[in-house]
């Protein structure tokens, strides 16, 4: 129910109200104790961090792991983004499924936790760069009957590449909107990203290079497709040129004569990716060349724990696994 709710973005303005009058309360001390059990689970299969020998040892009554070899000891948080003080374990998962999986915007988001906007957003992006990093490593445990071919597609999107970077903008002269408000720049050609997406199945990848084509960058996105889903299977495309030109085989869908070809040929997975990401991004009012390609790559990851039935502690895993490694 709770979900549902915030899939109206209009809410977003009321729930300082609603929170002060503490008609939605969250309560992240069962999501603590869960990151707890998880992150100590690991340390126990992984090498101690300073004799590099299998002897780590974990307490139920302490945050503390050991080495019974060397005696070393850290926390069960040590180079996770847990390891913060602004937001608890738990307040970070709630903060990051708000963020990745609902409308709310992060400055929406902020006004349910104690914390300032500024550490909520911090704590969010490294997160969710521990996210991207961790999710090959959960992916290979969790999902092994990707089938069928491969889609690939691609959108066009703007942004200034400036937004939270030097040189700020400096309006009219740059393209900026003249209404009150913030500036909606559009961005002059060279500022341009495309967004490509690779769909088989339940795995969706999403990349985001600079330029208004994708000519000659399709490698990585097909490559990291094939790594996720062993392997990449066979791969259909629309009739853009820069595809045509590509070193894999592949099949066309023209979709000026039709959407489905004859043969059953079609891209309606990455459609449908992409008519759930852009009102997704349309919260965030613009991002940075690297905030986009970071935000769009977790909103694919995210997609495919949701679409695969991955359990709580797969996004921990996705968060935490791969500092044991």
């Amino acid at each position: 129910m709770l979900v549902g709710m915030f899939q109206q973005t209009a809410f977003g303005g009321m729930l300082q109200d609603v929170v002060e009058r503490q008609a939605i309360v969250f309560r992240p001390e069962p999501l603590d104790t869960i990151v707890e059990r998880r992150c100590k689970h690991a340390w126990e299969q992984a090498p101690c961090p300073e004799c590099c020998e299998t002897a780590l040892q974990t307490r139920d009554d302490s945050p503390r792991v050991w080495c019974h070899n060397c005696r070393y000891g850290f926390t069960y948080t040590r180079n996770t983004p847990f390891a913060n003080s602004g937001l608890t374990p738990g307040e970070l998962l709630l903060v990051f499924i708000l963020y990745a999986d609902t409308l709310l915007s992060i400055n929406q988001i902020a006004q349910l936790f104690d914390p300032c906007y500024d550490t909520v957003h911090t704590q969010l992006r490294e997160g969710e760069a521990a996210f991207e990093r961790g999710f090959p490593l959960v992916w290979e445990r969790i999902q092994h009957t990707v089938e069928g071919p491969t889609q690939i597609d691609e959108t066009g999107s703007k942004c200034s590449g400036y937004k939270g970077q030097s040189p700020p903008r400096d309006g009219l002269s740059r393209g900026g909107s003249g209404d009150p408000g913030r500036s909606r720049w559009e961005g002059a050609p060279g500022d341009k990203l495309t967004l490509v997406a690779a769909c088989r199945d339940v795995l969706r990848v999403v990349s985001a290079e600079e330029g208004s084509a994708y000519d000659e960058n399709l490698g990585p996105v097909i490559e990291e497709a094939g790594d996720l889903s062993q392997p990449l299977g066979e791969i259909w495309t629309d009739e853009l040129p820069a595809y045509q030109q590509m070193d894999y085989e592949h099949r066309t869908v023209v979709h000026d004569d039709e959407y489905v070809s004859d043969e059953g040929i079609h891209t309606n997975q990455v459609e449908c990716l992409w008519s759930l990401i852009e009102p997704w991004l349309e919260k965030f009012r613009g991002l940075s060349k690297p905030g986009l390609e970071q935000s769009v790559r977790t909103y694919g990851f995210v997609r495919s724990l949701n679409l695969v039935g991955a359990p709580l502690h797969g996004l921990i895993d996705c968060f935490a696994l791969n500092v044991f490694h």
